[in-house]
């Protein structure tokens, strides 16, 4: 028995016996239904290919998601879920033929193969000549001992309720607590029509708890997460339930005391870590390249030109070591890159699927990433993040005479056409004579990426990556993602009120 070090608090014991643990059981069912052989994989893509296909591959994927949500000392939802199924895709040119199947015998592969095929068709037939696949084994980007998912289901309620009574007994104004924890691991492997076979075993992690404080009639919410591909080992040695229960609690007490905010074009100062996801909406989406491919982004045509200060330089990779962001390789089979976007404010590249790198006569990006094997791959966002600066956050905050600093967002939307975006704060504070006076509430922070982008004056050598918590949607798909950011000062912006 493996016996795991105190949870805030509390002692744990991992049961792991001699039983096979529930993610040693799902990769057996894994390569038991996944099994199939080199010969039937063959078939199946020279059926999808046989209509005029230029490549195609197939998606192979069986992932167990668990959930637990507890308020207020009672287990509200449990569920588990289990997602097996094989995707077909072929590509001609840069048309797109898909279809899936949850039956991985081989007469329903063919179907899908077949209706693929006839969504992509014309042209002359392309097959590997390869006798045998050549099979890729990347670098491991989350190398974990035990999964989450490996928890017994007590030990994670019991984790849940740590974070319940930190929270409330962090201040007695706090009157509601809900806690989440959904764990996931998923088994993937990736057959092309160019002799290609890559495999990954991808854990997933994510704890939340959302807490309401209550003054009277003054009712405020505090949230806060962490996440990531992560071990077990994670939850005590970063002591989790105590940190995210103490600062959901904290936020919500702060926003019971939070003032109007102003509004007008001011300076606005952007916190490390979370306001990154400011970052990934409103300039990392208008960089994917299908937009840009298709003339829709703001900075379609742009490659080689000045699109920010000098002083940003931003990345998006799929390295970031148990990130929730990492890939080892990305959903078409490619491996993961650290992509420069913008290098001192040139804009460098795109994020690219197949497709995209073909039209641009490029490499793999490693950014073609899809929801499960019911979708097909997009250009998507790792961990995307703007690399440090060399400003103290102390000099960054004494040189505004006036203006806002934002240290966490609850969202916002961005318009990829021309970049205006519209974003929520959630935890702020306004600046006064380079100090942080009092916080501030309902306001939204309004802006152009581009233009905003061109304004960042000062950045901060406190660079972080966020807790974990992000997921990203986009055409009905969604992904988690990371983002990074040091403390970034924009010199002017538009507070709006709410």
């Amino acid at each position: 028995m493996d016996n795991l070090d105190s949870v805030a608090g509390h002692h744990i014991e991992s049961h792991f016996l001699n039983e096979k643990t529930p993610s040693q059981a799902a990769q057996e069912i894994f390569e038991h239904q996944m099994n199939v052989d080199n010969a039937t994989i063959r078939k199946v893509l020279d059926a999808a290919m046989n209509q005029g296909g230029d490549f195609a591959d197939l998606f192979f994927e069986y992932t167990l998601r668990n959930a637990i949500i507890l308020e207020e000392g009672i287990i509200k939802n449990s569920s588990k879920a289990v997602i097996m199924g094989v995707g077909i895709r072929v590509l001609k040119g840069d048309q797109t033929g898909y279809a899936y199947s949850e039956d991985l015998d081989v007469k329903p592969m063919l179907h899908a193969a077949r209706t693929a095929a006839a969504i992509a068709v014309g042209g002359k037939i392309k097959t590997y000549e390869a006798g045998q696949f050549n099979e890729i084994v990347p670098p491991n980007y989350y190398k974990i001992l035990h999964s989450v998912t490996d928890l017994a289901i007590l030990e994670k309620i019991q984790l849940l309720q740590e974070i319940e009574n930190v929270a409330h007994s962090y201040d007695n104004r706090i009157s509601k607590v809900v806690a989440t924890l959904a764990d996931s691991v998923k088994f993937i492997q990736i057959a092309t029509s160019e002799g290609k076979i890559v495999r990954d075993t991808r854990p997933m992690f994510r704890m939340s708890v959302q807490c309401i404080a209550q003054e009277g009639d003054n009712t405020q919410t505090g949230f806060s997460g962490a996440g990531g591909r992560v071990g077990s080992n994670f939850l005590q040695t970063a002591n989790q339930a105590k940190i995210i229960g103490e600062k959901a609690a904290s936020q919500a007490i702060i926003l019971l005391s939070a003032k109007q905010a102003p509004s007008g074009a001011m300076p606005v100062i952007l916190g490390p870590a979370q306001s990154g996801i400011l970052l990934h909406e409103a300039i990392g989406h208008p960089i994917e390249a299908d937009f840009n491919r298709k003339g829709t982004s703001a900075y379609s045509g742009r490659l080689g030109e000045t699109v920010a200060s000098e002083l940003c330089t931003i990345y998006d990779s799929g390295q970031i070591e148990n990130d929730r962001g990492a890939l080892n390789f990305d959903d078409e089979g490619n491996l993961s890159q650290k992509n420069v976007l913008i290098e001192q404010g040139v804009l460098t590249g795109y994020m690219h699927d197949r497709i995209s790198s073909h039209y641009y006569d490029t490499n793999a990006s490693g950014n073609g990433r899809r929801e499960s094997y019911a979708y097909y791959p997009l250009p998507r966002m790792t961990t995307t993040y703007l690399a440090n600066g060399e400003s103290p956050p102390d000099e960054i905050l004494r040189s505004v005479k006036s203006g806002v600093f934002c240290e966490s967002f609850s969202g916002g939307q961005v318009d990829i056409s021309n970049g205006d975006f519209v974003f929520v704060p959630t935890i702020a504070y306004m600046v006064e004579e380079g100090k942080c006076t009092y916080p501030i509430k309902n306001f939204t922070l309004i802006g152009n990426g581009p233009d905003a982008l061109s304004k960042v004056s000062m950045v901060g050598n406190d660079f972080a990556f966020s807790e974990g918590i992000w997921t990203c949607g986009k055409d009905g798909q969604s992904v988690p993602v990371g983002v990074g950011l040091p403390t970034v000062l924009i010199s002017e912006l538009t507070v709006g009120g709410i």
